[in-house]
């Protein structure tokens, strides 16, 4: 088990490079001039010229993209072009917001989709279950702007019972802060919830039908315990695995989800910076987020070896 992790976190770094290489070459690939967005509108091509020396944008890619690596390997982002302050400063206050969101929409999907899917699983093809499943078609296929857009209406304006938009931070006043995520948090979990409970069932459904679990179930063990001691653990592999694959989707999500209820995140962050040509600031966040969803996956990995004993052997 000890060399199986080694060999992921050792695995994380080519694939973080790999990362930084696309996401280097496509943006000055896209037409514009961060130049112009840091001499400002007005400068002359005098400036101009004076500017790209100075960042060194009239050094060949490759050269480019290695002083790059060589900044990020001490924590360096680069300076922003619009606010002139540290990259990394600019994403940092953003990023809370942001984490905010995602992990919220992660805890609420845990916490809806494990039982829900279980007592699908334990009425298979009854009113129940037909329920679930076209509930769960119906969170699949629904757009989380469109989601948001009702729960504002019905909520907020209709209701008036949460506010529509805004964001105040944890340490400002964490009820407030609470107060605030709940329809951003629930806009972004509905596909995440519908997507776990299918897993769930699913999973379920099958283990339930095993040798060990009928055993269970013959010594008159609670339900529950059958359940959550024997067949969750047994079909919990591929769930932790589409878990673990959310959190990407969660932070690509945060961009349109930010947009609706006015949340300064990093999400609305990369695309104001992408339409400024702030490329400090759009690499930073590409690369935060990155190294986010490894670590999560590297989670979901080692989670494997507790929950199957054949990983740790």
């Amino acid at each position: 088990m000890g060399w199986f992790a080694l060999r992921r976190i050792a695995s994380i770094i080519p694939i973080l490079l790999l990362v930084t290489v696309i996401s280097f070459v496509l943006l000055h690939l896209a037409p514009g001039d961060p130049a112009q967005t840091f001499a400002g509108p007005d400068a002359t091509p005098e400036t101009l010229q004076a500017v790209r020396q100075q960042l060194g944008l009239n050094d060949p890619l490759p050269i480019q993209y290695g002083r790059y690596v060589l900044n990020l390997a001490r924590g360096d982002l680069g300076q922003s072009f619009t606010s002139r302050q540290p990259a990394s400063e600019v994403i940092l206050r953003r990023l809370p917001a942001t984490l905010s969101l995602t992990f919220g929409a992660l805890l609420v999907a845990l916490l809806v989709s494990i039982p829900a899917g279980a007592i699908a699983a334990l009425r298979p093809g009854r009113l129940v279950d037909r329920v679930m499943v076209m509930g769960t078609s119906m969170g699949i296929a629904l757009p989380d702007f469109f989601f948001g857009i009702l729960l504002v209406l019905g909520f907020a304006l209709q209701l008036n019972w949460l506010p529509a938009t805004g964001y105040v931070p944890f340490l400002r006043n964490p009820a407030r802060w609470a107060l605030f995520l709940i329809l951003p948090v629930l806009t972004l979990s509905l596909a995440v919830v519908a997507e776990l409970t299918r897993q769930v069932r699913a999973g379920l459904i099958e283990t339930l039908a095993k040798d060990y679990v009928r055993t269970a179930r013959a010594k008159g063990l609670p339900t529950w315990v059958v359940i959550g001691k024997h067949a969750l653990k047994n079909a919990a592999v591929p769930i932790v695995t589409v878990f673990g694959l959310q959190v990407r989707r969660l932070l690509g999500g945060t961009i349109i989800v930010e947009q609706i209820f006015n949340i300064p995140g990093s999400g609305s962050l990369i695309v104001k910076s992408v339409f400024e040509r702030d490329l400090p600031v759009v690499l930073g966040i590409t690369v935060i987020s990155s190294v986010i969803v490894l670590l999560v996956n590297l989670l979901v990995d080692l989670s494997y070896g507790f929950l199957d004993p054949r990983v740790r052997a």
